[in-house]
């Protein structure tokens, strides 16, 4: 579960223009791939992870604890560029931020009610979801090929999310579903909020943690929503300590810096081509660590989805490309078409979210 507010296709982040083939700068942008794809690894590995720490009574105390971990390191490593913020920024981070907490709350709670594969596929569909939200919203037709590749990846759920026969779609299912939305919703806002382009990515991603923690810790102190973080942490063991941290050091804090590092080094659409490959590493995960057995219809449904949303990116990015070059006054002035652009997770998702 990926959540990087600033991701390297966001407003945010810089973008540099990509390294030509041959040069020192390529070969640095290759030695750069590798961090970043192990990022694609730990994000696709968060899902089981997260599965193996919560239960539906510790979700919110469980998100609690894993941002209580990254926040002071974020906020010490960035503190000066955080005090520069202004009040505008930060009321537009701080919304963000709500956004932010609705995703992992859908996320999390998703991941309890369903298999870590169904869960890092299904929401792959941000990759879907979020180019014909910008098509809405710019009033750009997208090309045929994409409305296919979308299709195709719509059907792959459909079949992932049956297991042996045709019934309905567990809970779990639908809240990764509703995350997907949410998570290109909070894209969208990102490229769109006004008060927040040109600010810094680390103050941004701080600003949007701690707002989102304060809603998860405004939500445990309600009665009846759970145990509270110091409850869960007492009756943590071992393991569990090893999946929060895990979850709080690499799928956040690594994932994001390593993320800042490369797209300075290579280019957003390099990194969100490696970190795209996210949902085959939650797919052989799942499979093979956590044993989920889909069955054929569901296995097809994998390959449907990947399939599609591999495809739907590459017919996506053809028609921006194609739009910039027939008419740049397709997008609002002072933004770039590529800055809704969607790596995956957000979002740290790449799909606008920090760390999974």
């Amino acid at each position: 579960m990926p959540a990087s507010p600033a991701s390297p296709a966001s407003p945010a982040s810089p973008a540099p223009s990509a390294p030509s083939a041959g040069s020192r700068p390529g070969r640095l942008a290759r030695l750069a791939d590798v961090p970043v794809l192990l990022v694609a690894v730990v994000w696709g590995s968060s899902y089981l992870a997260a599965k193996g720490v919560t239960t539906a009574d510790t979700v919110l105390a469980v998100l609690v604890l894993r941002f209580a971990v990254v926040l002071p390191v974020l906020a010490a490593v960035g503190w000066r560029r955080l005090r520069g913020l202004s009040g505008a920024q930060l009321r537009g981070a701080g919304v963000l931020g709500l956004i932010l907490a609705g995703i992992f709350l859908l996320e999390t709670y998703g991941v309890v009610h369903t298999s870590a594969t169904n869960a890092g596929l299904i929401i792959s569909l941000t990759m879907v979801f979020t180019p014909v939200a910008e098509s809405r919203v710019r009033g750009v037709r997208l090309p045929g090929a994409f409305l296919a590749a979308a299709g195709l990846s719509v059907a792959g759920v459909a079949l992932l999310t049956q297991g042996a026969g045709f019934t309905a779609p567990s809970g779990g299912d639908l809240l990764m579903l509703g995350a997907a939305a949410a998570r290109t919703v909070h894209v969208l806002a990102m490229a769109r909020t006004e008060s927040v382009r040109g600010a810094d990515a680390l103050s941004l991603t701080t600003v949007q943690l701690a707002g989102a923690v304060v809603v998860f810790a405004v939500l445990a102190a309600v009665p009846g929503t759970g145990a509270s973080p110091w409850a869960a942490a007492a009756d943590f063991g071992a393991g569990d300590w090893a999946g929060l941290v895990y979850l709080s050091v690499f799928c956040t804090l690594f994932a994001f810096f390593v993320q800042m590092w490369a797209v300075r080094r290579t280019s957003p659409s390099r990194v969100s081509l490696l970190l795209g490959t996210e949902p085959v590493w939650a797919a052989a995960v799942g499979i093979v660590l956590a044993g989920d057995r889909p069955g054929w219809l569901g296995l097809l449904g994998a390959v449907l989805v990947l399939v599609g949303t591999a495809w739907g990116r590459t017919a996506a990015d053809r028609g921006r490309g194609t739009d910039r070059g027939r008419a740049p006054a397709v997008a609002p002035a002072g933004q770039d078409p590529q800055t809704t652009r969607t790596p995956r997770r957000h979002t740290p998702e790449t799909n606008g979210t920090p760390g999974r």
